[in-house]
């Protein structure tokens, strides 16, 4: 059975919680104020694709394809992007919500955050070289094994990892952020 394919195409304050998303490849489409809260979007390929002021809190996207994929303005709470297909894997938020998102594992070298709340996501193990992490809260972020090598961290807040434990090579931070940093070691900085 092949798959449907859509193109250039728009799809606006639709709510795929209850009309399920079909199942087909879309390239360069839009999908501005979409409710995808819990939705299925497993299976899916998507490329080029932008999702503005979406919800896709707790989204179920095993196996789909996200290649030049940008989230603007989305909530993406609980999202396990770990289950998605690792190949061509490329994306971009700027201005997103992701508590409890989940990248364990994943190839994501260059990936820009902007502005962004990642607050108790999961990076273990992630390569994130070459990552900016611009104007992002990153509270209680878990960075464990991870790859942070030339990543740009210095407009960040509020991380706090142990550098022993993750590769840091040339990655940039402020010296206010340099804290976040020394916290395994129980000291005071003033």
């Amino acid at each position: 059975m092949n798959k449907s394919f859509f193109e250039d195409k728009t799809f606006k304050d639709q709510d795929f919680t209850k009309v399920r998303l079909e199942k087909a490849d879309y390239e360069n489409c839009v999908f501005e104020g979409c409710n995808f809260a819990g939705a299925y979007l497993d299976n899916i390929n998507f490329t080029s694709c932008q999702f503005k002021h979406c919800n896709l809190s707790n989204a179920n996207i095993n196996h789909s394809i996200f290649n030049e994929v940008s989230f603007s303005f989305c909530k993406l709470t609980g999202i396990h992007f770990e289950l998605c297909n690792p190949i061509l894997l490329s994306l971009s938020f700027d201005h997103c919500s992701l508590i409890l998102a989940s990248f364990y594992q994943l190839q994501l070298k260059n990936i820009v955050f902007t502005e962004c709340k990642l607050i108790e996501v999961d990076f273990t193990e992630a390569n994130l070289s070459n990552a900016r992490f611009e104007g992002c809260d990153l509270n209680k972020v878990i960075f464990e094994k991870t790859n942070l090598e030339q990543a740009d961290l210095t407009s960040a807040i509020n991380y706090r990892f142990d550098p022993e434990q993750n590769r840091l090579r040339k990655a940039k931070f402020s010296k206010d952020g340099v804290v976040g940093l020394l916290g395994k070691y129980d000291i005071v900085v003033i």
